[in-house]
């Protein structure tokens, strides 16, 4: 039976079947002459190397319109770039350029890069591919329409980069402007309206109650433990979460939920093996094992005592004992100093930066649908 030449979600007006071709029937294949040491900071020229990142040099080899791809390193089979002008190569970056049959470079860089990986991967017996050989290039089946379907297809695809490409942007600025906030309103430098009384230095036990979860059946993973009603929280699910956790990846069933124990919503959960100082407040009651500390706010508002750990997780991990994995015990985190204003500056504090987590938190959902969309996208566009 012949395979299918039209993809699933097809522009109006279009109706052809599309061709296929090998690569080096479509574009010349060769690599660059640089080396590493060509890069030169802030240089005048885009220097492609062996990585997402893109270097600069003094200098440059082609000036011309191509589809670069690593030869080897860790981003092989996933590092791809477009380029349109005077640029710098490395001696192991392959480039694609000199496209005829009616495929335009832009065309050739979505389809290519979309594809490549998953044909590396099926030509090795490994998990990873240490390098890419010409012939895996050159050998590949390109799908293609005509060029006016193809113009279509870049036009939407390229609009849709640049959304990214602006959501992320901000996105990583409002991350920013919230280290600077949390730096500067800890420090003490800026002050909300109204408040002057000296922030007072406290132990962290001074303003909660503090214990380790619990899980004490051996083995960890036993099977009769889960599929019940109870969350039960992980140290990836903390991790993952945003300021209140309401997800879970696994329950506790009765017998789980006995050598375990059940903490109400409001527990902020601090991460001590595996992700260190990771932290969350429990938007559900659930369980957690002992890799997991929860922490009972008194006298003190939660939200803002998140928010001051978060500050400090650098220096928390710095603390995490290094043995065959790092883990920061519980000792080390009850004797942990901290600076507190009164309760009513804590919670003008915490109701800003919650305001602020969550404008953050709706750019990270809105930029990953946008994400999924263009998945979705170059799942259904291209044969």
């Amino acid at each position: 039976m012949d395979e299918k030449m039209t993809p699933r979600i097809r522009f109006k007006g279009f109706k052809d079947d599309w061709e296929r071709r090998k690569t080096k029937e479509l574009c010349d294949i060769s690599t660059g002459k640089g080396n590493t040491q060509d890069k030169v900071e802030d240089g005048k020229y885009p220097f492609y190397v062996r990585s997402v990142t893109i270097e600069r040099s003094n200098e440059y080899l082609y000036d011309q319109e191509a589809v670069l791809t690593v030869g080897d390193g860790v981003g092989t089979g996933k590092v791809f770039h477009y380029v349109n002008g005077k640029y710098n190569l490395h001696q192991r970056v392959y480039r694609m350029f000199n496209f005829n049959h009616g495929v335009s470079a832009k065309y050739f860089y979505h389809y290519f890069s979309k594809n490549f990986y998953r044909r590396v991967m099926s030509m090795t017996a490994k998990t990873s591919v240490d390098s890419v050989r010409m012939e895996m290039i050159a050998d590949m089946k390109i799908k293609f329409p005509s060029p006016a379907e193809q113009e279509t297809i870049v036009s939407v695809l390229d609009g849709l980069d640049g959304t990214i490409t602006l959501h992320q942007k901000k996105l990583d600025n409002l991350q920013m402007l919230k280290k600077l906030l949390m730096q500067k309103i800890f420090d003490q430098e800026w002050r909300f309206k109204g408040f002057t009384d000296p922030w007072e230095q406290r132990k962290l036990t001074d303003v909660g109650d503090i214990a380790r979860g619990k899980s004490k059946h051996r083995p960890r993973n036993d099977k009769k433990l889960f599929g019940g009603k109870y969350p039960f929280v992980q140290t990836g699910d903390v991790a993952s979460a945003g300021l209140f956790l309401t997800n879970y990846s696994q329950t506790y069933n009765d017998f789980g939920l006995a050598q375990s124990k059940l903490w109400p919503s409001g527990t902020l959960l601090i991460t001590i093996a595996a992700n260190i100082a990771e932290t969350s407040i429990l938007g559900i009651d659930a369980a957690f094992p002992d890799s997991v500390i929860g922490f009972t706010a008194k006298n003190s508002d939660v939200v803002f005592i998140k928010t001051l750990i978060d500050k400090f997780s650098n220096g928390l991990k710095r603390k995490a004992e290094t043995s065959s994995q790092a883990n920061l015990n519980l000792a080390k985190l009850s004797d942990l100093d901290i600076v507190v204003p009164n309760y009513d500056e804590q919670k003008q504090i915490s109701s800003f930066f919650q305001n602020l987590d969550n404008l953050i938190a709706s750019n990270q959902q809105h930029l990953d649908q946008l994400k999924t969309l263009k998945k979705y996208l170059m799942q259904n566009m291209f044969v």
